[in-house]
């Protein structure tokens, strides 16, 4: 490899470490090309893996042990109060990181994949200039651009900087504040607002729409917000942040609620949660014919073909949803469309998950989506209280729900809320693939006693009755 100002030649050169690039630099090694992988931090593994869902789950994971331990004493089981070892605590969620972190690096050599550090950025169509650890020069004949996403902020005129942290500062676990304000209702506020309040936090969440996961259907989110009502010292919904100020070692925040009433409290920490912003700036897509819209995220095709053909984008920077598991199906259609496969990324359904307690997954059009696009649907619904797997776990607040057209039969969405949501989702993802009906997942005999009986009991129910419901 020659540096400097001289130029390396590769077949396809991906920017971006994260689940979607690293994934797309692998299979394309794995189709025969010739691959660079230039990420601005040495470890692979993008935002997802180093500060974000991988850390996150780590912590949960802990959270649910603390959750499930109290709950214990409701059986007979009693345990003392727990005892957090915050040093050790961030050890152990780091142990996880450098673990994965370390696999993908090991994958990577196996395939012979180049691996660069530093930040790319494009001098023209064809040739990208990497500065950092590894200066070079990278002519390639396709590019992938998997830059992913950043936390959005606040304006600094509505909360100064030094007044917040974000998620990637909630999951350094500096310290457990006595009160935590999570500014945003979304996923990513609910599952650390859970964390910190299983380690001895009391969280208060501001969210500005009238209701908590604004993307999810209401009759799902119930029970997990009547928990979180539980767990945390408040929720205030249509709330509007006013201002925020440093007073003393605390945050003192000001906003109007529901009722327009304001009100003025003081946090040790406010996390901000609003959401994500897609990384395309200082990239130089200014030297390319590469298509920006008006959210800043790259405009692609089926193929995820940009408007300059020999580059193409994944991932957050692409669109939504923002999702890793999206990302990566991204990166392995453009490697395999690079390579000269008929690929294109059309799928009928993309799980989400929230890893809360109870989790809430869903995937193809949520019960709202159809009704906004006019569809006539039929819509069966099963609820845990009804599991006897859920009521002997004493966790019956869950509820699994099918929505269907109401012509052809077909399922167009499915959600669930209760325990291990996440895991139970990937049934309706391949029922929905697989254009199946109703009464293909009724007709499917499931484990007894399981949760995942309640996919078949709402099947049965869509158009018909449940076998364990009331009529």
């Amino acid at each position: 490899m020659v540096v400097g100002e001289l130029t390396e030649e590769v077949d396809v050169l991906v920017i971006g470490g994260g689940p979607g690039g690293y994934v797309a630099a692998f299979k394309a090694a794995d189709l025969g090309q010739n691959v660079a992988l230039v990420d601005a931090n040495p470890l692979l593994g993008g935002v997802c893996l180093r500060e974000g869902c991988i850390p996150s789950k780590a912590l949960l994971h802990v959270a649910h042990l603390i959750e499930h331990a109290h709950e214990a004493s409701a059986y007979g089981v009693s345990f003392g109060s727990p005892k957090i070892d915050i040093e050790k605590l961030r050890g152990f969620k780091q142990s996880v990181v450098d673990k994965l972190c370390g696999g993908i690096k090991t994958l990577a050599g196996k395939r012979k994949v180049r691996v660069l550090t530093g930040r790319a950025r494009f001098e023209d169509s064809k040739t990208v200039k990497v500065d950092g650890e590894s200066a070079v020069r990278i002519r390639f004949k396709h590019c992938v651009i998997a830059t992913g996403s950043s936390a959005k902020r606040l304006p600094e005129s509505l909360i100064p900087a030094d007044c917040t942290i974000d998620s990637t500062g909630a999951l350094d676990l500096a310290d457990i504040p006595p009160t935590l304000c999570v500014i945003g209702g979304g996923y990513i506020g609910l599952e650390l607002g859970q964390v910190y309040a299983a380690l001895g936090s009391k969280v208060t969440v501001v969210e500005a729409l009238d209701r908590l996961l604004a993307g999810a259907d209401e009759d799902l989110v119930r029970p997990l917000e009547a928990r979180l009502k539980k767990q945390f010292a408040a929720i205030h919904l249509g709330a509007k942040i006013e201002s925020a100020r440093r007073s003393g070692k605390t945050v003192e925040l000001v906003f109007t609620d529901k009722a327009g009433g304001k009100q003025s409290l003081k946090f040790d920490k406010v996390l901000v949660s609003v959401g994500r912003s897609p990384n395309t700036a200082g990239l130089g897509l200014e030297n390319t014919k590469v298509v920006v819209n008006q959210r800043g995220f790259i405009e692609t095709d089926a193929q995820r073909r940009t408007a300059e053909k020999r580059i193409f984008a994944i991932g957050d920077v692409a669109g939504d949803p923002m999702l890793a598991h999206k990302a990566s199906r991204e990166g392995i259609v453009a490697a395999e469309v690079i390579a000269g496969h008929n690929a294109t990324f059309d799928v009928r359904a993309i799980p989400a998950v929230v890893y809360t307690s109870p989790e809430l997954a869903w995937c193809g059009l949520t019960e709202a989506e159809c009704k906004s696009k006019g569809l006539q649907v039929k819509v069966g619904k099963f609820p845990w209280g009804a599991s006897g797997r859920a009521i002997a776990a004493g966790r019956p607040e869950g509820l699994t729900k099918i929505i269907a057209d109401a012509q052809t039969r077909r399922i167009l969405g499915v959600g669930i809320v209760g325990l291990n949501a996440g895991d139970l989702i990937s049934e309706a993802v391949l029922a929905m693939e697989m254009g199946a009906e109703p009464e293909d997942l009724a007709m499917s005999i499931h484990p007894h006693p399981a949760t995942s009986e309640t996919m078949m009991e709402a099947a049965e129910s869509v158009f018909g009755v449940a076998t364990h419901a009331m009529r």
